[in-house]
């Protein structure tokens, strides 16, 4: 579906963005693939994946509160390399929860600065490659959270809800230059997040899914890629729940 295609993933080292990374990998696309830093069993995923589906996987290396180092990382491994995008995945992010009294002002700004301001300069900058080419889809990663807000969603559920209205704009902005902008809104995903969770709060979700049960990575992955595909080439400004149903 993606033969011919370059992505450019972020958080690709685990989770949804690790299943993002193998099913963009199974169908073709050659791949710049984002990790906070450098680990040798990124460097073994990401090599096994460039062998078994002969593409290639470029890593990208920077912690995404770091402005300076985002820039560069993008600046030297695919401007300077005359690299175009195709696609874009924002995947990568933080989790947080807690009510507002008890959250200081300065966690609400660290979750925002990662889960939407380092968004909108990694679309910034990859945003001047896809209007060179006149075409491109983004797939932003928001959260059910960020739809149904609920207590103790301050920081994170609130920065997915901003990254949502944000992705809203971006399509009707761009929709004029052949790039499609949408969300996929994941409920709770069997990853390392999902096992962190206070044990109440991944009650209430579990609950909340008609499915009732945890989703899978892959599940996401899906209808990332289909989104990412030609197949999807009507479907701009949407934002897609991965939830099981509302029970």
């Amino acid at each position: 579906m993606l033969n011919g295609k370059t992505a450019l993933i972020t958080g690709t080292n685990r989770g949804i963005g690790h299943a993002i990374l193998e099913k963009f990998a199974e169908n073709k696309a050659n791949i710049f693939a984002h990790a906070r830093k450098e680990t040798p069993d990124f460097i073994e995923k990401i090599s096994r994946l460039s062998e078994k589906y002969n593409i290639t996987i470029t890593p990208l290396y920077f912690d995404l509160s770091d402005t300076t180092a985002l820039k560069e990382e993008i600046k030297n491994k695919i401007f300077k390399t005359n690299q175009k995008i195709d696609v874009l995945v924002n995947t990568a992010g933080i989790a947080h929860g807690g009510f507002f009294q008890m959250t200081p002002i300065s966690k609400i700004k660290e979750v925002f600065d990662i889960n939407l301001f380092a968004q909108m300069e990694i679309i910034q900058l990859i945003m001047k490659v896809m209007m060179k080419n006149q075409k491109g889809s983004i797939i932003n990663l928001a959260s059910v959270l960020g739809i149904d807000i609920t207590a103790g969603s301050c920081a994170y559920g609130v920065s997915k809800a901003a990254f949502i209205a944000f992705t809203k704009t971006l399509a009707a902005e761009y929709a004029k230059y052949n790039i499609r902008i949408n969300a996929v809104a994941p409920g709770l995903i069997d990853t390392d997040m999902a096992k962190l969770m206070e044990a109440g709060a991944k009650e209430r979700l579990l609950n909340q899914s008609a499915m009732h049960r945890l989703g899978k990575p892959d599940e996401v992955a899906d209808l990332v890629l289909y989104l990412a595909s030609d197949k999807s080439s009507f479907i701009n400004g949407q934002i897609i729940r991965v939830d099981g149903g509302k029970a």
